[in-house]
């Protein structure tokens, strides 16, 4: 057998039979991109995460795809690949701990041609002693993290070795936020729009990922930011897949200098929200049923006055779009996150703003 890279699918004792009996392994398209990777011949491997045990080696007999059996699993698992076997299936006990122990992540990423060998190796002798063997040392992958609370924290604004947006952007969105958002509410080929893209990460994650991105802004830093203002989009009715909006939460930032900009408002005015609001009835237009917007925006605390920005943001977004969940993304990047800002916040009395909203919002099929 060829030393191809392989690629672990997960399954239960509910689906496990279902696997075999099909010849056919599947996930969701969270995990799409791994699949899509697939290339016939690849060898592929099968965990069970209920009985801790993982069987092997299978041989992808298809490229990996989408619906190559629709009803298989009910069409909850519709990125698949088909297999065969090249022998004897065996199995391998205590699978999780012996894939940390290989610094396998097995869920996201594809295994490379050193640990492949190595696993192989352990299903054909299952006492093989792993200190024995010298490990491979844990891989720095570009991809980060897909993330399962509702707290998200990330050290730096882009990852990766591209970068993702201009990180001395005025308010830049970090690139972590999108790549979650894509992986979780979109599949390859959809079509992303950022209506205020800034300094253009939304459309550089997209490019990355597989998705189409229509990026537009009042001020566009870039090519392929078109000048448009949010108010007013040029797309058809319910012609996108998702929305990500990273908007202005105040005059407090000079954002750039186009006198219509929404940051030149004063959040502590109604015209603040009532120009938002037409940002919001614009998306819900051109967005798709059942599809997803989320909307990144923080509190202001200005002059000894706190204004709750992100909730008055989110009462008029219920208006339009249902409540999925709300995220709050930690706060690292800003100006002021020193020691000398953290000292006058004790001593006067005060908050240093500390996080963001990532307002989910889903459009509803029907509408009244």
């Amino acid at each position: 057998m060829q030393n191809f890279k392989s690629v672990i699918f997960a399954c239960t004792n509910k689906s496990q039979e279902e696997c075999f009996v099909r010849k056919l392994f599947g996930t969701n398209k969270i995990y799409s991109d791994k699949v899509l990777s697939i290339e016939k011949g690849d060898i592929l491997f099968l965990l069970n995460i209920d009985t801790d045990t993982i069987f092997g080696p299978f041989i992808a007999d298809s490229k990996g795809g989408k619906n190559i059996v629709p009803e298989a699993w009910q069409g909850r698992y519709p990125y698949q690949v088909k297999v065969v076997t090249n022998g004897e299936i065996k199995s391998l006990k205590n699978a999780k701990q012996i894939l940390s122990k290989l610094n396998i992540e097995w869920q996201t990423h594809i295994v490379d041609r050193k640990k492949t060998q190595i696993l192989l190796n352990l299903l054909d002798n299952p006492n093989l002693d792993l200190s024995m063997i010298k490990l491979p040392k844990s891989e720095q992958h570009e991809k980060p993290r897909l993330e399962a609370t509702t707290l998200w924290d990330y050290p730096k604004q882009s990852y990766g070795k591209t970068p993702k947006g201009n990180n001395k952007y005025p308010g830049v969105t970090p690139a972590f936020i999108i790549y979650n958002l894509l992986k979780r509410y979109t599949e390859p080929g959809d079509l992303v729009l950022d209506p205020m893209a800034g300094s253009g990460t939304t459309f550089d994650v997209c490019r990355e990922e597989g998705r189409r991105c229509i990026a537009f802004d009042i001020s566009p830093t870039r090519s392929e930011i078109i000048q448009n203002d949010a108010r007013s989009i040029p797309l058809d009715n319910e012609s996108v897949d998702m929305i990500f909006i990273d908007s202005p939460y105040g005059d407090n930032i000079r954002y750039n200098e186009n006198p219509n900009c929404i940051g030149k408002i004063s959040a502590e005015t109604e015209d603040f929200y009532n120009e938002l609001e037409k940002v919001m009835k614009e998306c819900h237009r051109v967005l798709k049923p059942g599809k997803i917007l989320a909307w990144l925006i923080g509190d202001q605390w200005v002059k000894k006055k706190f204004t709750p920005v992100g909730f008055r943001i989110f009462e008029r977004l219920c208006k339009y779009f249902e409540p999925v969940d709300i995220i709050c993304v930690v706060r690292r990047g800003q100006t002021s996150n020193t020691g000398v800002w953290y000292n006058r916040a004790i001593r006067f009395n005060f908050y240093l703003r500390g996080f963001k909203y990532l307002h989910i919002m889903r459009k509803l099929f029907f509408t009244h």
